[in-house]
């Protein structure tokens, strides 16, 4: 009996993963009618049912997790090969995954995405912003950004962005009407904005004096997942917002937001990574990705204090 064709297994892989006949046609850039020809095929070739799928859900049987975990590896060592001759092209090319974080995706990526499209224009750059922590390798991500505290060990890192320092803004309207607060303790007065973590706790406010950090009990009329949503709200005067001084920069140069409590800041965090596997082979769009940081750091004024560097 002739073996599975590529086309069959990819298509496999892709509604085991994504867990939705559409999403994976879209991903493959076939039609939905042509995936589900390719998975049907592949469950008579087998005789087993690889797929469960119903009305309200699809998911990987039993065999079919057998096999994508044994998969997995096959395929990664298949885009591999092609891969490791990439230095032979004159340019790097092809499709480059990278899941970031909101805030890193707004003060890290956003400033430099057109520049390295330009510089690499067969580069096809996919960003997949999400809070939670998407496990990379799951994912089929070449490389995540996040900030350093939540690295696996067993990344390979390298550092994107200094230390980020956290400050609480308020419009200049919003401070007028209800004035300025001195301490932490002066915030049980204010409305203060709070941001909600995709894994479902809320964005504590922490304050440091004397060389000890504690955790600020605040409250407000306004929660949100979403930092940019949060910042729009606090420039229309609805209330205080505790957040990294990168993600309202331009604001406080504009004189739309005014910082407070500068006394009692905490310490800042440790600052964003790109983090990926450690691989036999780095594909060809991430080794000019990490390239393009390294030079960006050496040329750029906006990365004099991000120069990256390796990290284990």
């Amino acid at each position: 009996m002739a073996g599975p064709g590529l086309a069959e297994i990819n298509t496999f892989v892709a509604i085991a993963e994504q867990r939705s006949f559409a999403k994976a046609a879209l991903r493959l850039g076939v039609s939905v009618s042509t995936l589900s020809g390719n998975l049907r095929h592949l469950e008579d070739r087998l005789g087993v049912r690889l797929i469960e799928r119903s009305t309200r859900s699809v998911a990987a049987s039993e065999a079919g997790e057998r096999l994508l975990t044994r998969l997995r590896p096959l395929l990664d060592d298949y885009e591999d090969a092609f891969e490791s001759i990439s230095e032979f092209r004159n340019k790097p090319s092809g499709r480059l995954r990278i899941t970031v974080g909101a805030p890193g995706a707004h003060t890290v990526m956003a400033p430099i995405v057109a520049l390295f499209l330009t510089r690499h224009p067969e580069v096809r750059l996919e960003l997949s912003v999400d809070d939670a922590f998407t496990d990379i390798v799951a994912g089929r991500f070449d490389a995540g950004l996040r900030i350093g505290e939540r690295l696996e060990r067993d990344m390979i890192a390298v550092r994107v962005s200094g230390p980020q320092p956290v400050v609480v803004v308020g419009s200049p309207a919003y401070l007028e009407r209800h004035g300025t607060p001195k301490t932490p303790d002066d915030l049980c007065g204010h409305n203060c904005i709070q941001i909600r973590f995709a894994r479902g706790d809320l964005h504590p406010w922490m304050f440091a004096r004397r060389g000890k950090s504690f955790e600020a009990a605040v409250d407000g009329n306004f929660i949100v997942n979403d930092r940019s949503l949060a910042v729009r709200a606090a420039q229309d005067g609805s209330g205080l917002l505790q957040v990294h001084r990168d993600y309202v920069e331009p604001f406080l140069v504009q004189g739309q937001l005014v910082t407070v409590l500068e006394d009692w800041a905490p310490p800042p965090f440790d600052g964003f990574f790109l983090y990926y596997p450690s691989r036999r082979h780095i594909r060809a769009p991430l080794r000019a990705f990490i390239d393009f940081l390294r030079k960006e750091a050496n040329v750029n004024p906006r990365f004099t204090r991000r120069a990256p560097r390796p990290v284990r």
